[in-house]
């Protein structure tokens, strides 16, 4: 009686000793997950889209399923050094995960940079390799600039794509063919605000993403973390989303990172 008693009472102990363990587990996990400071625009929810040749955003294709005041933030033409780190510093600030659609060039570039844009919870695409418009190349150099972006993406980030953005927005049958054979989601866009011109100034971006925001309540924003001018006005810009009731949603797709 006294053994099994003994017995009992360790195997109690150890019960919470494992409870124990799990409760600091928990805060170790909630300590290395920086908190969102009071106020944050924050990330309002997560869409996980099924791996599927499929197009999204109505410049060019069907709307994502979003409910009106919902935005997916997206940035293309990186990662570049400089621009790239204040545009995670502007978003992790907010709290907020965007989509980044990377080129080849830039991932030759800047490998850890990129491996960063997936290691602080954002998603993760490709916009070809060297950025020119598919529609100029022949059908061959279409598949040539693809195939070395994904080896490159697959280099830095262990496995492939599941998203991808046309350069300029310019598809093509080739591209669309070869995509869909690989189940590649295709990112169009519903909205941007032309922060690729040259000397953009904040006022000027903030002018033109409420003008958008006007009569588009909802979507895909094309945005270019590659531009120092977009790095420079994005903590206005998500204020201004905040001010405004917007709500942003997070786009991720399954066995993906």
């Amino acid at each position: 009686m006294v053994r099994r008693l003994s017995v009992s009472r360790a195997m109690s102990a150890m019960g919470a000793m494992g409870a124990l363990a799990g409760l600091l587990l928990a805060a170790s996990a909630c300590a290395a997950e920086p908190a969102c400071p009071p106020g944050a625009l924050g990330t309002a929810r997560v869409l996980t889209l099924p791996r599927a040749a499929v197009a999204y955003g109505t410049l060019q294709h069907e709307p994502l399923p979003l409910a009106e005041g919902e935005l997916v933030l997206s940035f293309d033409d990186g990662p570049e050094p400089g621009a790239t780190e204040a545009v995670l510093s502007a978003l992790a600030a907010q709290c907020v995960r965007a989509s980044f659609l990377v080129t080849g060039q830039q991932l030759e570039r800047a490998p850890a940079l990129a491996r960063r844009l997936r290691d602080e919870g954002h998603s993760v695409g490709l916009h070809s390799h060297a950025h020119q418009p598919p529609d100029t190349l022949s059908p061959a150099e279409q598949l040539a600039d693809l195939r070395r972006a994904q080896a490159l993406f697959e280099q830095v980030y262990g496995q492939p794509a599941r998203f991808w953005r046309y350069p300029f927005l310019a598809e093509t049958d080739t591209l669309r063919a070869a995509l869909a054979a690989e189940r590649i989601t295709v990112l169009s866009a519903d909205l941007g605000i032309e922060d690729w011109v040259p000397a953009g100034s904040t006022e000027a971006l903030a002018a033109r993403l409420t003008q958008a925001l006007a009569t588009q309540r909802r979507g895909i924003v094309l945005l270019h973390d590659a531009q120092r001018q977009t790095a420079q006005a994005l903590p206005a810009l998500l204020a201004l989303l905040q001010r405004q009731g917007f709500r942003i949603v997070h786009l991720r797709w399954q066995d993906a990172p």
